[in-house]
């Protein structure tokens, strides 16, 4: 868990889904990274915490919990604790599978029904930083499974919802392209579609958790950027 700012660039003000005194949802956009990297990038860590600094008048140090993340070219829902107690509990949600993460992607091509869920094995190449399919057996390699549905359909593309089932590193990524359906902008695997700022087409769309200290469900939605539309209506593939 980080629990501190460092002093850097920040990035735009934050989009906020939903806040109280234990939980932060900011929708995040494509392009920043959650957390500091070596470039000294601008972070919606940051960000958040500036923002928790400003609006509740905090002027010491400020306890700010990174749940989970999201890669920097993918935008949406991303989950923060505002206690340390609120970070164990959601952290543990995590850990149990009992937290709901539900995706868009814009994708290039025709997925093979308009629902349907796939189970696959994946390793990681540490190297390259890219996963790939591989048979089970091989070593290192784990069990990765999602669910589909189409949302609606362009010329040569699509938008779908996903719903992980398993979070492995690049998984929806890989599994997409498996299916012949690589998402816009992800070169890396297979994408023939270079978007600005080298994004992707993902966006965490819903996410879904117990609230950490109340007896009730957190259900947060995030809208993808409104330029997914005009994307989506392109003749090129």
């Amino acid at each position: 868990m980080m629990t501190a700012s460092r002093r850097g660039p920040l990035p735009p003000p934050l989009d906020v889904l939903f806040e109280d005194n234990h939980c932060l949802v900011v929708n995040k956009p494509a392009g920043l990274v959650v957390h500091a990297d070596e470039q000294g990038s601008a972070t919606v860590f940051d960000a958040a915490i500036e923002y928790i600094r400003r609006r509740y008048h905090k002027p010491g140090r400020v306890y700010l919990g990174v749940v989970h993340r999201l890669d920097r070219n993918v935008s949406g829902a991303l989950l923060f604790a505002r206690t340390s107690k609120a970070a164990s509990r959601l952290s543990e949600q995590i850990r149990d599978h009992q937290m709901t993460k539900r995706y868009l992607a814009l994708v290039a091509g025709r997925l093979p029904r308009t629902s349907g869920s796939t189970v696959q094995w994946l390793a990681k190449d540490r190297v390259t930083n890219q996963s790939r399919v591989v048979p089970e057996g091989t070593p290192d390699a784990r069990r990765s499974s999602l669910s589909w549905e189409l949302v609606r359909s362009g010329v040569s593309r699509q938008l779908i919802s996903i719903l992980l089932e398993s979070g492995r590193s690049h998984q929806i990524r890989v599994q997409l392209a498996s299916l012949g359906c690589p998402i816009l902008g992800d070169v890396k695997y297979g994408s023939r579609v270079r978007l600005p700022n080298h994004g992707l087409a993902l966006h965490a769309s819903e996410l879904t958790f117990r609230h950490p200290v109340l007896p009730e469900l957190v259900a947060v939605t995030a809208p993808p950027p409104t330029c997914w539309d005009a994307w989506l209506h392109e003749a090129v593939a």
